[in-house]
């Protein structure tokens, strides 16, 4: 009978895989444009354009609605001043733009802008361009290159999102492993400890996220959290709203929990429903400030991001709670096979949600099978090698459970988690197995592949802690069609990837690379290196070579030289039309550099 739901379990994993990977290639097969962050579609003067007299004013337009700050949009000249006149604004009441007026008397030479805005799910971007009055000319615009967030606040609000994500695993899926698996479990002092550390985690996480929300979208720095202004911003920004409203539940949680002893809670399974509607408010939170309530079919990626989270909460909270429970059971009080068995359904089912939602997730934030070369597409490459990893340990698991069902012992067995049904006989229902003392390190073995998973999924953890900050793999295609608009067919815009697999800010990223104008004969280059998270670096070294290996010509060196912001030259000539390979080497430090390459298609 064991054996059978044990075979069940994997042949149902196995169709489920299949569905995943059907789901998977449909998805990503017929992809629709649309992304989450901000991403940067025109602007006027567009981008690398030559100007025969000054302008009056900037606007940037992008794919979706953007918040305004006081420096949002910053145009300086080429020796590096600010030449705007009063704070951007939206053009025209639009709400996808920002503009900002300039001031006369502008001399000729290449000018900067440099824009930074809040995205409609709450995440700050930045970017900056070029463009030239009379003739281009060099620039010492160094301050275009700022990232879009102060990298203390950065690391602070990180941390603060990181812990919020464990606070909820530990607070939820400890609750339903004690109210659905094993009440018994409140007599062990390790759940009750952690139960209260995934509250205090959690509630202390959020007021970090409070506090730094508001130096997040203004750029300020770390000194921002004391700033009235900007906290008095942010409770009525919607994220504030639902930090504010994450709070409640918590301390509504509290107030639940102080007027129940611990053996009211082991006995009352009538909270249960209250439960729920809590654990639905807290996931929701996040639903409603992230990725999903910005972009294509919003209610449903609300309700899926929302899933995704319990599931992921009920896994990783219970595992954790099967461990403690492995470890510090008593011998008069161990943890029964029953209690193995509703846990392995229950994360049977988990891992189904998570599996289903993740790949609706996937196909919403990537796009196509191309987006994977983007930074999203590796961190959430890097996320799903480790969710395989965690399934293999519980494979592990399963085995050491499998082993510990069949060798009889003179003791209580305490089982784990995994797979399949390891309730006992019908006969032996209440009956306590005895056996040898081989026994005893295969119950070692099934604790360590238990922690093996409890590890894995704090990695799981900090990597989706990581994705949900970045931009998507759809909002980098988006930069790439704004490229391709009517309007610009004087311009070749080029995104190439790289990654020296070095760690920090500059590892990895992408270079922006633009031909004016894209067609035989002299062009000019410019170059621009963004970092992983989707700001503006500087790089020590830049090198552009182009090849037609079709004609046997090349490589032609772009002969790029350092601009003070970008990399530019005006003396590149393609002799013929067709498809070229564009190669480029970036260096980040002395030691660090790589080589990418992309095709680009010369027009006659």
């Amino acid at each position: 009978m064991e054996r059978r739901h044990v075979n069940e379990s994997g042949h149902i994993g196995r169709a489920l895989l299949v569905v995943v990977a059907v789901l998977a290639g449909v998805l990503l097969g017929g992809a629709a444009p649309a992304s989450a962050h901000a991403v940067l579609t025109g602007s006027d003067p567009r981008e690398s354009s030559v100007l025969k007299t000054a302008p009056k004013q900037v606007t940037a337009t992008f794919n979706e609605s953007v918040s305004l700050a006081e420096d949002s949009l910053r145009v300086l000249d080429p020796d590096g001043r600010p030449v705007t006149a009063g704070d951007p604004a939206h053009a025209d009441g639009k709400r996808d733009t920002a503009r900002v007026a300039l001031t006369g008397g502008l001399k000729e030479g290449t000018y900067t802008v440099s824009w930074r805005v809040l995205s409609a799910d709450s995440h700050a971007v930045s970017g900056a361009f070029v463009f030239s009055v009379g003739a281009p000319s060099q620039t010492r615009a160094e301050a275009a290159a700022e990232s879009a967030v102060d990298s203390v606040v950065n690391v602070l609000y990180g941390i603060g999102r990181y812990a919020a994500y464990a606070g909820l695993a530990l607070l939820i899926g400890l609750a339903v492993f004690v109210l659905v698996c094993w009440p018994g479990a409140t007599s062990l002092r390790g759940v009750r400890r952690l139960f209260l550390a995934g509250w205090w985690a959690l509630a202390l996480s959020t007021v970090t996220l409070l506090l730094a929300r508001g130096p997040y979208t203004s750029g300020d720095g770390p000194a921002g959290v004391f700033d009235a202004r900007l906290l008095r911003s942010t409770a009525e920004s919607r994220p504030g709203v639902a930090l504010l409203v994450r709070l409640a539940l918590l301390l509504l949680i509290a107030l639940l929990l102080r007027r129940r002893d611990r053996s009211e809670w082991q006995a009352d399974r009538r909270t249960a429903a209250g439960g729920c509607a809590l654990a639905l408010g807290l996931a929701g939170t996040w639903a409603v400030a992230e990725h999903a309530s910005t972009g294509i079919q919003v209610p449903a990626a609300m309700v899926s991001s929302v899933l995704h989270l319990l599931a992921m909460a009920v896994w990783l909270g219970g595992l954790t709670a099967l461990l403690v429970a492995l470890v510090r059971a008593p011998a008069d009080n161990p943890l029964p096979p029953a209690a193995v068995a509703r846990f392995s359904r229950l994360a049977l089912v988990s891992v189904a949600v998570l599996a289903a939602t993740g790949v609706y997730q996937s196909w919403r934030g990537l796009g196509s099978w191309e987006a994977f070369t983007t930074p999203y597409g590796r961190t959430l490459a890097l996320k799903v090698g480790a969710v395989t990893l965690m399934l293999a340990a519980a494979s592990y698991s399963r085995n050491w459970t499998e082993r510990l069902l069949h060798v009889p012992r003179e003791e209580p067995v305490l089982v784990t988690a995994g797979g399949g049904d390891k309730s006992p006989p019908p006969d032996r229902t209440d009956q306590t197995r005895t056996a040898g003392p081989g026994s005893q390190e295969q119950r070692r073995g099934l604790r360590r592949s238990v922690l093996a998973e409890v590890v894995i999924g704090v990695v799981v953890l900090a990597v989706t802690t990581v994705l949900t900050g970045s931009q998507p793999g759809r909002a980098d295609a988006e930069t790439v069609a704004a490229s391709r608009v009517p309007g610009r067919p004087d311009v070749t815009l080029t995104m190439v990837p790289f990654d020296t697999g070095t760690s920090g800010r500059t590892g990895s990223g992408r270079v922006q690379i633009t031909l004016q104008p894209g067609r035989v004969g002299r062009n000019v280059v410019e170059a621009t290196a963004y970092g992983a998270d989707g700001s503006l670096i500087a790089i020590p070294e830049l090198r552009l070579t182009l090849t037609h290996s079709e004609q046997g010509v090349g490589p032609l060196d772009a002969g790029l030289a350092d601009q003070s912001g970008y990399w530019g030259s005006d003396n590149l000539s393609l002799p013929i039309a067709g498809t070229w390979t564009m190669r480029a080497t970036v260096r980040v430090s002395d030691i660090d550099q790589v080589t990418v390459e992309k095709t680009v298609n010369i027009i006659p």
